[in-house]
């Protein structure tokens, strides 16, 4: 049985191709300070096959542990050893995952579909190399350095920005095999399955002489030296590429460092951090490549055609250019206005979600008396809102000495509902007078900020042009949204009614499949609409956003708030 605790691993050597994500395992494993790699591509890349395949070129003590999406928390930092406590009445503690990767590898597959509160214990670890267990009067800790290793597909979501960061290295697959790569490698997976085994042992000559050179170039690591000019260097990059902080020059100098002791040098060359640039910068860059010139311009949404006649005139009120109740501009051209800048915070305070629907209950047991969760029942008094999960580590732990219990704890019930926020924003062509939609976009931008710091869901529908379309798809809210919104264009008429329609068909769909969701949804508009939006009320709480601008209003935005029944905000006097 291989390290990889799979009966018969496919060879690193053996997979054909993907040179970035092979570098980017062999610099982890000379260097596991780099900080690991996240890898993402589609489905069937070879992902897995690679990052389960490098634990065979670690030293003979590295483990390869597997966090499964399912893992609860206990099992991911450890838990009480119950079976000591019962027999013994002894706290000890059984280790958990992170204390079993400790000096190897930790592999999360789909680590973009991790729940939020195992991301949290991972960012905290990865930071310190600690892992700190404290609960019921039980403190423990213990050492925890791993080369973290994820995979994804961006097509299932997107990953949390502050877990992103901390990978040290990220490959993006998009390699487009050839035909004969292609049939080489099934001709290579057809072998592997014929006789694993004999396939493994045609390999065993290439994968000794790889585990010999990282051997090699670990032990030659601190010998390598960076002369100040080639730091500049990666400095200046990094500011080019407009990262955050300086994460990505700590790990831009030790992965060029690491690529020099590769190839046996002991001086750090321009050609090594030339070749881990993209590893370092791909996922934190916010700037363009600073060899590379810009990448083009994303093809813009299916409802914003490009402009093919004269645009009107936007330096004035359009007032006379847009009919007085409807604001609707027939078959203009769409145009685009780049997201502007709002001086001030346009939002109201959030108001709390209200997660439980049902009254607390306390369940008590005549056999163990009326002490639950450590607190009493009587009267008025009522214990926090429990699940129906005994949490034996509490109960135990609590009862050190005592046998049988007299008592016994619940886990705190999961009742926290995931928040959705839904932007409705009007792209019609009245909009675009004095710079409306540019600002529009910038509201976008706040609440998109909001709930990325919130770590909630966002999604965003365009009505305008006689059509409704989604600009982006429900996922957390991503960090910036500039992209995204500067490509949106404005024009044509303002089908309101049929937005709220749409996206009410879409919040019950989501209803449907996850009963928990709760919304909070935000029009922006200008209000220039002549639809009737009586009986459309949305799911959850409305605020209509009126940024229309001028002297005399032409618009219904706060009319539209109260038949939509909900709030309103005029963004500009």
């Amino acid at each position: 049985m291989t390290k990889s605790n799979f009966p018969f691993g496919f060879p690193f050597c053996a997979v054909t191709g993907n040179q970035p994500f092979k570098l980017a395992l062999i610099l982890s494993a000379i260097n596991p300070a780099i900080g690991g790699v996240l890898v993402s591509g589609p489905r069937g890349a070879a992902k897995s096959t690679l990052a389960r395949a490098i634990v065979d070129l670690l030293p003979a003590a590295s483990k390869l542990v597997t966090l499964p999406l399912g893992a609860s928390e206990e099992m991911l930092v450890g838990s009480l050893d119950l079976q000591q406590v019962i027999k013994e009445q002894q706290v000890n503690f059984s280790p958990g995952l992170l204390a079993k990767a400790d000096q190897g590898v930790l592999y999360v597959d789909e680590v973009n579909l991790l729940a939020d509160p195992l991301v949290d214990l991972l960012l905290d670890v990865c930071a310190s190399g600690i892992n700190v267990i404290e609960r019921d009067g039980i403190s423990h800790q213990h050492q925890s350095r791993f080369i973290l290793l994820g995979t994804m597909n961006p097509d299932e979501g997107e990953l949390r920005a502050q877990l992103v960061d901390r990978f040290g290295l990220c490959v993006e697959l998009d390699e487009k095999l050839e035909i004969a790569q292609r049939v080489k490698i099934v001709q290579l997976r057809e072998n592997f399955d014929r006789d694993p085994q004999a396939f493994i042992d045609s390999y065993q000559s290439q994968q000794q002489l790889l585990q010999q050179q990282i051997t090699s170039a670990k032990a030659q690591l601190a010998a390598v030296v960076c002369n100040t000019q080639l730091r500049t260097l990666i400095a200046t990059r990094c500011v080019q590429a407009k990262v955050d902080g300086l994460r990505a020059d700590i790990v831009w100098l030790k992965a060029a460092i690491a690529h020099a002791a590769w190839r046996g040098q002991q001086q750090v060359a321009a050609s090594d951090i030339d070749a881990v640039a993209e590893l370092v910068l791909s996922h934190r860059r916010q700037g363009a490549p600073s060899n590379q010139p810009p990448p083009p311009p994303k093809e813009p949404p299916p409802f914003s055609r490009p402009p093919s006649v004269e645009s009107p005139s936007l330096s004035s009120d359009n007032s006379n250019s847009a009919s007085d109740n409807s604001g609707e501009w027939g078959a203009m051209t769409p145009i685009s206005q780049r997201t502007g800048q709002l001086d001030r915070e346009v939002l109201p305070a959030t108001p709390s979600v209200n997660h439980s629907k049902s009254p607390m209950v306390t369940r008590t047991s005549n056999k163990l008396g009326k002490i639950i969760g450590g607190q009493k029942v009587s009267g008025a008094q009522q214990a926090a809102p429990l699940s129906k999960a005994i949490d034996w580590f509490g109960t135990l732990s609590h009862a050190m000495g005592q046998w049988p219990l007299t008592a016994l704890r619940f886990k705190p019930a999961k009742t926290g509902q995931p928040l959705v926020h839904l932007v409705l924003l009007d792209t019609s062509g009245s909009t675009l007078s004095r710079q409306q939609f540019g600002q529009a976009k910038a509201v976008v931008q706040q609440i998109a900020s909001r709930a990325y710091q919130q770590r909630e869901l966002l999604v965003i529908f365009g009505f305008g042009n006689q059509q409704v379309q989604q600009i982006m798809a429900l996922q957390k809210a991503p960090k910036q949204l500039d992209n995204i919104l500067d490509n949106v264009k404005a024009g044509g008429g303002t089908p309101l009614s049929d937005a709220l329609t749409t996206v009410l068909d879409y919040q019950h769909s989501q209803l449907l499949a996850k009963p928990m969701l709760a919304f909070r949804n935000y029009l922006i508009t200008d209000g220039r609409v002549s639809q009737q939006v009586t009986g459309l009320k949305l799911q959850g709480q409305t605020t209509v956003i009126d940024i229309e601008n001028s002297a005399v209003k032409h618009g219904r935005g706060q009319e539209i708030a109260q038949q939509l029944d909900g709030g309103y905000i005029q963004l500009l006097a």
